[in-house]
């Protein structure tokens, strides 16, 4: 027995000799042994932390240890970022949206009556110094966080631009920016309206009220409501939205918490006459993997209450509720502290993980096949109809999204590799035809060869064969990127709106539907 206890220990010897008392197991102090841990590391440690720089990591490893993928600690610059882009919709800067492009910063956009639009920034301007200090090897957030600050400051901001070889010094006094939750609204034939809600913030409600009258106005008896890619916000905001499209006193969807009594949102009389979606017309609300959160809020009311037809791909699946909690010194935690449901009981939370930073399912991905669908909690509607819950909002009409053949594919996989590269090299492209093009403008042979020839000179690895063979899908990003760039979202939607099924199977029921009941009916038929 002694020599198997020692051979037993031999190996310890090769890692060094750690000596430590043994003790009779007993329950752990936690309190005790973080402080005698924090005390060890902040004095002993190699790699040297300061106290505070403990406390914060400390901070951070408890939220990350929580069974709550949403969970998050914010800094006061991470909470003001979080707060501008998620939950306001207003922020004091110049008015511009940018992007890293391959550590570029580069102006996609101005927003209308921004300082940047009135300034004359263009989309493709690159942004080299703000306020004397040069970008070159800042984060997107370290520029942006430059340029934001409190309404009537100023800014100034250096330029560069493709084809002028000085460099362009603009100065901006800084003003509250609108970032619109409906960037547009506009009439897919002559009686259906059609609104993008692109994010819910603090007046996507009222975007979205002011977008249905303005349709109605121009003839509108029917609405296409897209919530594709919306990935959620404020819950009071998705309570609003779907206000907009039921009648007074219907239940919206349900919040029960751990630790207070069930929250029940109900339609209420102001939304009748605000904006509102007439009880007889028509409605599609489409779908995608895209749409989570509040927009599934939405959606799942609008189901559950027969009031919309939902077309696309199974939504995202997040049934969860966070909620922001101020800390001392500006800091915030944000944690889930609820799930929701809609009006007929169900939840549609789709189990995830956080690894590496991303969200990663554990239930399928494949939600709509029969099988799958057979094994999940099923639901009735108003009138009856089969509605399903764990794991997103399925559409009543399935219809994929636009695929690529296979020689796309294999086009697509080529540029993967250097895909942030491609797209600069796409977009420098439209910005320089930019000047030639008019509304009508096609895409032509010689469009194509000069991005092949811009790709090989950036080095990004195409063969001839392969780029031709997947002509089509070529000639249709140059189109879209440069209606974009030349003529706004808008234009460059009514050009894609042609290639869109989901789109194009709504607008196919909506011509032929009176109300909603025949919607329902068409739907079926098909």
């Amino acid at each position: 027995m002694r020599r198997k206890i020692l051979l037993g220990l031999l190996p310890f010897a090769a890692i060094g000799l750690i000596l430590v008392p043994l003790r009779a197991a007993s329950l752990v102090d936690g309190r005790l042994l973080f402080e005698d841990v924090r005390t060890r590391v902040e004095g002993g440690a190699v790699d040297s932390l300061s106290s505070d720089e403990v406390w914060v990591r400390a901070a951070r490893g408890l939220v990350g240890q929580l069974d709550d993928p949403y969970a998050e600690l914010f800094s006061p610059e991470q909470i003001a970022s979080f707060t501008r882009n998620t939950l306001r919709n207003d922020y004091a800067g110049v008015g511009m949206n940018i992007q890293d492009q391959l550590g570029t910063i580069v102006v996609t956009a101005t927003f209308p009556g921004s300082p940047a639009r009135q300034g004359g920034v263009r989309p493709g301007d690159r942004i080299v110094k703000v306020d004397g200090q040069p970008t070159a090897g800042l984060r997107l957030d370290e520029v942006s966080a430059r340029l934001i600050g409190p309404p009537r400051t100023s800014v100034a901001v250096t330029f560069r631009r493709p084809g002028v070889d000085e460099p362009i010094e603009m100065k901006f006094t800084r003003a509250q920016i609108h970032v619109p939750a409906v960037p547009y609204a506009l009439m897919l034939d002559d009686r259906i309206g059609y609104v993008p809600l692109q994010r819910f913030n603090d007046s996507s409600a009222a975007e979205v009220g002011t977008a249905v009258a303005q349709l109605r106005a121009e003839g509108a008896q029917a609405f296409v409501l897209d919530l594709r890619g919306n990935p959620g916000g404020s819950l009071n905001q998705a309570v609003s939205v779907s206000e907009r499209f039921l009648t007074p006193g219907q239940q919206i969807v349900s919040v029960r918490y751990r630790d207070r009594p069930v929250e029940i949102h109900t339609a209420g009389l102001e939304a009748a006459v605000s904006g509102a979606v007439r009880s007889g017309e028509p409605v599609v609300v489409l779908v995608d993997g895209g749409a989570a959160s509040a927009a599934e809020i939405v959606a799942g009311a609008l189901q559950d209450h027969d009031r919309a037809l939902v077309v696309g791909t199974t939504s995202f699946g997040k049934g969860l509720v966070q909620s922001l909690y101020p800390l001392r010194q500006g800091w915030a935690l944000k944690l889930t502290t609820a799930r929701w449901y809609t009006p007929s009981g169900r939840s549609i939370q789709r189990d995830r993980q956080l690894r590496n930073g991303r969200m990663v399912e554990v239930t399928p991905d494949s939600l709509e096949t029969d099988s799958v669908r057979a094994s999940r909690p099923a639901f009735k509607s108003d009138a009856g109809r089969i509605v399903y819950g764990g794991g997103g909002i399925t559409p009543d009409l399935v219809i994929p999204a636009d695929t690529v053949s296979s020689v796309e594919q294999r086009f697509l996989e080529a540029l993967a590799p250097s895909s942030q590269k491609a797209y600069r090299t796409l977009y420098d492209l439209a910005i320089e035809m930019r000047p030639t093009l008019k509304a009508d403008f096609q895409v032509t042979p010689a469009w194509r060869d000069s991005f092949y020839v811009r790709l090989a000179r950036e080095g990004v690895a195409v063969e001839r064969a392969r780029f031709d063979s997947a002509s089509s899908l070529v000639t249709r990003l140059i189109e879209r990127q440069a209606a974009t760039v030349a003529f706004g979202d808008s234009a460059s939607f009514r050009r894609s709106a042609v290639s869109d099924a989901q789109l194009a199977r709504a607008i196919e029921l909506l011509k032929d539907a009176r109300n909603q009941t025949e919607l329902f009916a068409l739907a079926l038929e098909g």
